[in-house]
C-alpha cells in the first residue's frame, strides 16, 4: 500500500498558514491529516496515519494509527486528539484543577485563595487570588490587590501578564489598555487551535485569574520541579532554577543524573546538583494526583522552601520537543495508550 503520510508531505507547502483564523474552519476529521503536517515541520518525524473509508461523509479520510506509535512525540499525539477525558480537560483548567488537588493532597498545597468579597487576608504571602466570572478587564478591582500579582486566563498557556509594581503599573495607561485588549481577545479564543490541537483545552469557560507573584526576589523566577509521571509512577524529575541562565538537572526516578534535555528553549545551562528533600517531597504527591492518568506532568513551584502546585500538563511542549531519538524512544515506551 502506498505510504499514507506521502500526500502529507507533498502539500505541506501550498496549504495555508497555521494560523488561529484558518484552524478553526476545519472539520474534525481533517484534524489528524493537519496534525501530521505541522508535527513533521516542527520535528521532523513522521506520524503513521490510517486511511479509511467514511460512510458518514462519503468520502475518504484519516486517523492516526496507534498501533505504529512508538515516540513520545507520537504518543503525545495520539492523547491531543483521541486521548482526552472530561477529567483530564477538568485538570487543565486553572480554575477546576484547584479542586481536584484539594481532594488529593490537600488544600496546603495550593496557592492561599482569596475571594473578591473579603478582602486581603492576613498572611505571611499576603496576596489575593481572584476568579471574576464576567469576562471583562475592567471588572477587576485593583484596590484590593496587592502590589505584584499575575493576571492570567485559565484557558490557555502562557495567557498572562506579570505585574511587578502596581503603582507603576496603573499609571502607565498604554500598558494597561494592551493588557485589556490581549485578555480581551484571549478570552474570545480557543487555544485548543494555538499549538496543534491540544483538545484539552476544547470547552474550558474562560475566566481570568489574578495570583500572587510568588518571588523572593522580584525580577528572579521562582525554583520550579517538573515530575514526569507514567501510569501514576514518576519517573522523570527537572530541577530548574533561575540565576543569569535557566539552570536545568535531570534525574531519573532513583535521582540518578541522566542526558536527558527537554526543554526546547535554547536559553539553559545544565547541572548536576545532587537532590534536596524538597525533590523527595515530590515523589508521594505526584503519584497521587497522576493516579487518574497514563501521562501527566505535574508541575510545582518553590516559595520560602515551601511546595506549591502549579499545573498539570498532560501534552508537554504540544509533543513538539526535539531532543535525543533514545529518549524520545525509551519515554515512548512508558506511555500506555491502552490503560
Amino acid at each position: 500500500m502506498k505510504n499514507i503520510f506521502d500526500f502529507i508531505k507533498k502539500d505541506i507547502i501550498s496549504e495555508p498558514q497555521w494560523n488561529y483564523d484558518f484552524l478553526p474552519t476545519l472539520e474534525e476529521r481533517e484534524y489528524p491529516k493537519y496534525l501530521a503536517k505541522l508535527f513533521y515541520i516542527k520535528t521532523g518525524e513522521e506520524l503513521p496515519l490510517l486511511k479509511e473509508w467514511s460512510f458518514k461523509s462519503g468520502e475518504w479520510s484519516c486517523k492516526i494509527n496507534k498501533k505504529k506509535l512508538k515516540t513520545f512525540n507520537q504518543k503525545i499525539q495520539w492523547i491531543k486528539l483521541y486521548g482526552i477525558t472530561p477529567l483530564m480537560r477538568d485538570c487543565t483548567d486553572k480554575v477546576k484543577v484547584r479542586d481536584y488537588v484539594r481532594d488529593c493532597i490537600g488544600a496546603e498545597y495550593l496557592k492561599p485563595v482569596l475571594s473578591e468579597e473579603s478582602g486581603v487576608r492576613s498572611n505571611n504571602l499576603n496576596f489575593s487570588l481572584s476568579t471574576l466570572n464576567s469576562p471583562l478587564f475592567d471588572k477587576i478591582d485593583f484596590d484590593k490587590l496587592p502590589d505584584s500579582f499575575v493576571i492570567k486566563c485559565n484557558h490557555g498557556c502562557k495567557w498572562h501578564y506579570i505585574i511587578k509594581n502596581k503603582n507603576k503599573y496603573l499609571k502607565n495607561k498604554r500598558l494597561v489598555d494592551i493588557t485589556r485588549r490581549n485578555i480581551t481577545g484571549w478570552l474570545e479564543q480557543d487555544y485548543s487551535f494555538w499549538c496543534g490541537f491540544e483538545l484539552n483545552y476544547r470547552g474550558i469557560e474562560p475566566k481570568i485569574l489574578i495570583e500572587p507573584l510568588l518571588r523572593e526576589e522580584i525580577n528572579t523566577n521562582p525554583r520550579e520541579i517538573e515530575v514526569y509521571c507514567f501510569n501514576s509512577q514518576p519517573k522523570i524529575f527537572v530541577n530548574v532554577k533561575y540565576k543569569q541562565k535557566r539552570e536545568i538537572c535531570y534525574y531519573d526516578e532513583n535521582f540518578n543524573f541522566i542526558d536527558l534535555l527537554l526543554h526546547p528553549d535554547g536559553n539553559n545551562k545544565i547541572i548536576k546538583e545532587k537532590a534536596d528533600d524538597i525533590l523527595y517531597r515530590t515523589i508521594d504527591l505526584s503519584s497521587r494526583l497522576s493516579k487518574d492518568f497514563s501521562f501527566v506532568r505535574v508541575d510545582w513551584l518553590i516559595y520560602h522552601n515551601k511546595l506549591y502546585f502549579n499545573e498539570l500538563t498532560f501534552t508537554p511542549y504540544s509533543g513538539f520537543i526535539k531532543f535525543d531519538k533514545k529518549w524520545n524512544l525509551k519515554l515512548g515506551s512508558k506511555i500506555n495508550l491502552e490503560r
